[in-house]
């Protein structure tokens, strides 16, 4: 498939290998990941970080490779039980804060061209985000513009 906003193909990705059943060496239990994924949630950490750290550092040493197939449950959907899922999902909030930063470094490098176009594209894929993801798992009315993102960045932060 094309990229988005040029012309060029991506390059694809690298697959993850099919396994049905943890490794034999990750025999960590499923209550203690649960407990430590809220944990790191609770410390301000992302699912896509959650999910690293818990492959580099583990459970009390030991490394977990996927926490789907240990617990079979994903990430989101643990943080979900346990009410610790943020306010608006991960790939929307990213895209926000990209747009906020090339939007400050525009008001001082004015003639920036090539930043006022990756500007626009970013703001592009916040639009088409929020209009996927409206209803579900933000506000039926939420509309994004600068402010509104600036405003919900700073009370996240907080």
């Amino acid at each position: 498939m094309a990229r988005m906003h040029t012309r060029r193909r991506g390059s694809s990705g690298s697959d993850k290998p099919s396994a049905d059943e943890p490794p034999e060496w990750s025999d960590v239990d499923s209550d203690d990941i649960e407990a430590r994924v809220v944990e790191l949630a609770e410390q301000g950490h992302d699912p896509s970080q959650i999910g690293m750290k818990l492959r580099d550092e583990g459970v009390t040493g030991t490394p977990v490779p996927d926490v789907k197939l240990a617990t079979g449950k994903k990430i989101t959907e643990i943080l979900e039980e346990n009410d610790a899922q943020s306010e608006f999902p991960e790939d929307l909030r990213n895209l926000m804060i990209r747009a906020v930063r090339l939007r400050e470094h525009i008001r001082e490098n004015q003639q920036d061209y090539q930043n006022k176009r990756a500007l626009q594209n970013t703001e592009a894929k916040v639009r088409r985000l929020v209009k996927y993801y409206r209803g579900d798992e933000i506000a039926p009315d939420f509309q994004y513009s600068y402010d509104v993102a600036t405003e919900l960045l700073e009370l996240e932060d907080e």
